[in-house]
């Protein structure tokens, strides 16, 4: 696969932080954490390509305060870098129904660059990974790995809703069921500190 080694994901992360520090920093290492975590026990994953995909899928925001944006500057940031495995997860784990209109955040790209965004995620079958990491950017919070349901509702509070939140939240909790069943243990035995960071 196209994707950058562990070293090389952690450089872009370093620099992208100077460039834009914030919380979505120590939220990406815990989706790395979350997403090896799984792709340990899962028989189809390998837990180093699951690792770098979570540690990166929202470098974009290297390019600053953005929404929508974040994933078409993080696609274009890594397909520069040549890693096209590691550019698509940055489009994929942000649009979960193949399509842009669940999106609830701001639509803060051009015309053409809504077009291509849009003519990328219609034109591609979602694979493991790109579940694994909707599942992950999910499970974590700036401060650790947390209940879905706590970061639901933090997006939530954050974005907005929209006509497609309830349908965008049972495919996610289809996603959790669907990985657990391939591992045969709940997520949550593989997340340390999950009731702590839920509940404080």
């Amino acid at each position: 696969m196209k994707i950058p080694d562990r070293n090389t994901a952690k450089q872009f992360l370093l620099e992208a932080e100077k460039i834009n520090p914030g919380n979505w920093v120590p939220h990406s290492l815990f989706t790395a954490q979350a997403a090896e975590a799984i792709a340990k026990v899962h028989p189809e994953l390998d837990s180093e390509v699951a690792y770098v995909m979570g540690y990166l899928h929202d470098i974009g925001r290297r390019a600053g305060v953005t929404y929508l944006r974040h994933s078409f500057d993080g696609y274009h940031f890594l397909q520069q870098q040549g890693y096209e495995d590691a550019a698509r997860i940055c489009i994929t784990h942000t649009f979960w129904f193949n399509g842009l209109e669940d999106y609830p955040g701001k639509w803060d790209c051009s015309v053409e660059e809504i077009h291509f965004l849009k003519s990328y995620i219609t034109s591609i079958d979602y694979n493991e990974y790109d579940r694994l990491i909707q599942l992950c950017d999910c499970l974590a919070l700036p401060t650790g790995f947390c209940l879905l349901e706590k970061r639901l509702v933090d997006v939530a509070l954050r974005y907005g809703t929209t006509k497609y939140t309830t349908a965008k939240w049972r495919r996610l909790f289809e996603n959790k069921a669907g990985f657990e069943q391939k591992i045969g243990r709940s997520i949550y035995d593989l997340l340390p500190g999950v009731k702590e960071n839920t509940f404080r």
